[in-house]
């Protein structure tokens, strides 16, 4: 039988003392919760109701065809980053600054990961994702000397897109793919770094789109003004889409509520979380068939 376990852990990335395994009579580093070779890692990011988002796909996908959903242990910890301004870790450098410049003064963040990354390992994952966007900003420090699988959601979306074979809408041109999100991933470029590799080229708003509609969108949104977000998302979307864009990845939580089902302009969009749980699912299916 399959368990699945949900650990809320506190700032520092341990577990609170009445959550600790207690009288198991084997060390908690070798005690672990799962040991299905196909146990899936889950590290929590910004956003709690992202993880459960996540959570739904990964179960309900998995589920199709008389499949069986793989075994789970979720880490959450939505105050790693409630006492660091998201804006100040990535300073208003040019979009040319490499991710390796912006990512080097953000340790207290990088080891915060790291321990939970730890502590999903010794409870029995075999494999490692991140249900959110900023945390991959990190994923290179993060993964560095991880023996386990650790999916990245740029590069499940990237090798999709080349699966997909999709063909260049002007002639003599690239496919190219627009990335929408908000400026701290914007940022970090890992989207942009992922899909490059795989021959695409990359499109994203200019300053002026960014400062009057991309950021004024994600305000709106925090207003609760989804009649005013639903408006700003639009024209960001044709923004793109005028540059002859094949498809637009929405690479933001909150953007992605805005549009609503019937909207000819989400034909247009994907979310990359949902190619990360796709990813996952093929992940687990392997592993469990000796894959």
């Amino acid at each position: 039988m399959h368990v699945s376990s949900v650990l809320q852990t506190n700032e520092s990335g341990n577990l609170p003392e009445s959550k600790k395994v207690r009288n198991s009579g084997l060390p908690l580093t070798r005690c672990h919760v799962l040991s299905q070779p196909n146990t899936v890692g889950i590290i929590g990011g910004v956003s709690v109701y992202s993880s459960l988002l996540f959570l739904e796909k990964l179960v309900w996908w998995s589920l199709k065809d008389g499949g069986e959903c793989p075994p789970f242990i979720v880490c959450s910890d939505p105050t790693l980053y409630k006492e660091l301004p998201i804006r100040s870790l990535f300073p208003s450098h040019t979009r040319s600054t490499s991710s390796a410049q912006i990512l080097s003064n953000n340790w207290p963040i990088i080891e915060s990961l790291c321990s939970k990354r730890a502590l999903l390992q010794h409870s029995g994952a075999q494999c490692i994702v991140m249900p959110c966007h900023l945390s991959h900003a990190w994923h290179d420090q993060i993964s560095e000397d991880c023996s386990l699988h650790f999916l990245h959601i740029g590069e499940c979306v990237a090798l999709e897109l080349k699966e997909a074979k999709l063909k260049p809408l002007e002639k003599g041109s690239k496919v190219r793919i627009g990335v929408l999100a908000a400026d701290a991933t914007l940022m970090a470029g890992f989207y942009q770094e992922k899909l490059q590799s795989q021959g695409f080229d990359v499109v994203v708003p200019d300053k002026q789109t960014m400062e009057h509609v991309v950021i004024p969108a994600i305000e709106a949104i925090k207003r609760r003004d989804m009649e005013g977000a639903r408006s700003l998302l639009s024209i960001a979307v044709q923004v793109l889409l005028v540059r002859a864009v094949n498809t637009v990845i929405i690479a933001s939580d909150e953007l992605q509520v805005v549009l609503p089902p019937g909207d000819p302009l989400l034909k247009k969009c994907i979310n990359p979380m949902d190619a990360l749980a796709r990813s996952t699912i093929k992940w687990a299916k392997a592993t469990s068939n000796g894959g």
